[in-house]
């Protein structure tokens, strides 16, 4: 290729990506112009999934009807949250512990709805700085409603067993802040250093969430990742509009989501969510993935030798709409499609799109991209009860349902919570969950269900059985037991390959590949909403079995960290400050 020929690729290289930068700028300020025009306002910053302790209170109280909760959805904003807390707080139905519970978590999203961290007294008109040292945090106010807190994280964990003993650790900082009416910042870093062992490498059946790794770096076993979070968001009357990068959840579970587990690294995206109406919610995200895929036309050799490797490029888009025909009943329809090896398309940012319908269109007459299409059903019309169900269908097609010799590609869940009943302070948590063969999966690399090589769906995969039970006691706002056991078993990994049989027709569970028995007891002490400190006993029996001329121990290594081969007994003991 002459030089020429190249100064002409590289124009329309650059000119395609100054187009596509042009088509997020115009989205972008429509979008916000829509909001500006809305009269009322509701600053949003996303409190993180993983914090187990406030995202299963509010569970407890949905279930015991003191507030109502689309729980399908997460994460759920501060304000939000504070603004649940508050309303059980003044509702008069709260069990004494749950009091104490709830006024221990105001102290923490209070601030973000006007109350001071004592969850009781209207924040004062004035400027106010406060540096407190237990808990360490800094926070300022002004008399426009301007709020901001930084605060430093730290967590710890000691993991020992007759396999290993090793410990994993972060450190970082995080930020949020309301501007004034409508904007809302958030930001958080966070550094971890896994010792000797990677928890979370994309083939293993944990719910680890899994992490961008550098090995060994100088020499130290194991592996650092870093996690950076944030966005800046708009809000108005209707809902919310912001550029975040962070983890979403989508489907209601217990023992991790088949829809968006929210297991892979975080990804940046354009996030919505409105709510036009008291019986309906409209969430709606586009997002950048991580293929991890090396594009070899945009790789190249520097001038000093030195090999410059790109990825292609690859996106996503998904919605969600949440019906509530009645009180404590939602019904949650949505779709979502992974895109590759075509430029950035901006239909895809039309939110309200069956984007497979689109799919048609785009790639007419050649390959389609990968789509899927997602259910969720959630009951509390029984008191101090929640009933659920969800359904994940790839590549759906209405030929296959009474078929008996063929299935579409599925995950379902159902599972139901109790609260407090028959017995106060003590709740009951169960579900189930089955994967058929190749859901998730795609043959072709650059459009897979997964982002840096993290499936986006269930942490078990496809050709998959999953049973979970756990009991939680809380005789104390502060201290918490949780018991739990599960089994899960993984068959045979089918090939998405065309000319080795009909893909539809694979068989399910046919042979196993892995199971895992597993039971877990875990005692918290959460004196406050951002520390707690917490030790666990698990005994996990996790084998592997010789399948396909591999051996038992392949699949071992495959799908499990080395310090849970075998039969092992384990305990971890830890700290968190902030999540």
């Amino acid at each position: 290729m002459n030089y020429k020929s190249k100064n002409s690729l590289l124009t329309t290289h650059y000119s395609s990506l100054a187009s596509h930068h042009s088509l997020l700028t115009t989205f972008l300020t429509i979008t916000i112009i829509f909001f500006f025009n809305l009269s009322s306002s509701s600053q949003v910053t996303y409190h993180h999934i993983t914090d187990e302790g406030i995202y299963t209170f509010l569970d407890e109280l949905a279930d015991d009807g003191v507030i109502e909760l689309n729980s399908i959805v997460k994460p759920y904003g501060r304000k939000t949250i504070g603004e649940k807390l508050h309303k059980a707080v003044e509702s008069g139905e709260l069990l004494p512990r749950q009091q104490k519970e709830a006024r221990k978590y105001l102290r923490e999203f209070g601030f973000d709805i006007g109350l001071d961290f004592e969850g009781g007294k209207k924040l004062k008109d004035t400027e106010k700085t406060t540096l407190a040292w237990l808990p360490p945090a800094f926070t300022w106010q002004d008399t426009v409603g301007r709020r901001v807190a930084v605060r430093p994280v730290y967590g710890i964990r000691y993991i020992s067993n007759s396999n290993n003993s090793f410990y994993h650790s972060y450190g970082g900082a995080e930020m949020w802040s309301q501007l004034g009416e409508h904007w809302g910042m958030y930001a958080s870093l966070r550094d971890n250093y896994q010792q000797k062992e990677i928890l979370a490498r994309p083939s293993y059946f944990t719910r680890e969430r899994g992490g961008a790794y550098k090995i060994n770096v100088q020499g130290r076993e194991g592996g650092d990742f870093s996690e950076m979070r944030g966005g800046i968001t708009y809000s108005g009357e209707w809902g919310h509009v912001g550029l975040v990068k962070d983890h979403v959840e989508w489907g209601m579970n217990y023992n991790g989501s088949n829809i968006f587990s929210g297991r892979s690294p975080s990804f940046a995206m354009i996030k919505m969510k409105l709510k036009p109406f008291d019986w309906m919610q409209f969430d709606y995200y586009h997002g950048w993935l991580v293929s991890e895929v090396v594009d070899s036309l945009r790789s190249y050799y520097t001038s000093n030798g030195d090999w410059r490797a790109r990825y292609r490029e690859k996106y996503i888009a998904a919605n969600m709409y949440t019906i509530k025909p009645f009180e404590d009943f939602r019904i949650a329809v949505g779709n979502s499609i992974v895109y590759s090896d075509i430029d950035f398309q901006p239909a895809y940012l039309i939110p309200f799109f069956f984007f497979k319908s689109l799919d048609h269109t785009i790639n007419h007459g050649i390959e389609n991209q990968n789509s899927q299409m997602f259910l969720n059903i959630s009951s509390r019309n029984i008191n101090h009860m929640h009933l659920f169900a969800s359904v994940f269908y790839d590549e759906f097609s209405v030929t296959r349902v009474n078929d008996e010799e063929r299935h579409n590609f599925y995950s379902f869940k159902g599972g139901l919570g109790l609260s407090n009943w028959p017995v106060k302070n003590i709740g009951l948590k169960a579900e189930f969950t089955r994967t058929s063969p190749l859901t998730y999966k795609h043959r072709v690399p650059s459009i897979t269900f997964a982002s840096n090589r993290y499936n986006l769906g269930h942490y078990l995969k496809d050709n998959s059985e999953d049973y979970y039970v756990g009991l939680w006691y809380k005789p104390h706002h502060a201290v918490k037991a949780k018991f739990s056991y599960n089994y899960s078993r993984h068959g045979r990994d089918h090939q998405y390959v065309f000319g080795e049989g009909e893909l539809d027709e694979k068989s399910f569970l046919d042979n196993k590949t892995w199971d895992a028995n597993r039971f877990n007891a875990t005692l918290t002490w959460h004196p406050s909403a951002a520390f707690s400190l917490f030790a666990e006993y698990n005994y996990s029996n996790i084998k592997g079995y010789e399948l396909d001329g591999n051996s038992p121990q392949y699949y071992l290594n495959r799908f499990t960290p080395d310090y849970l081969h075998g039969k092992t007994s384990t305990v971890v003991i830890g700290l968190r400050y902030s999540r």
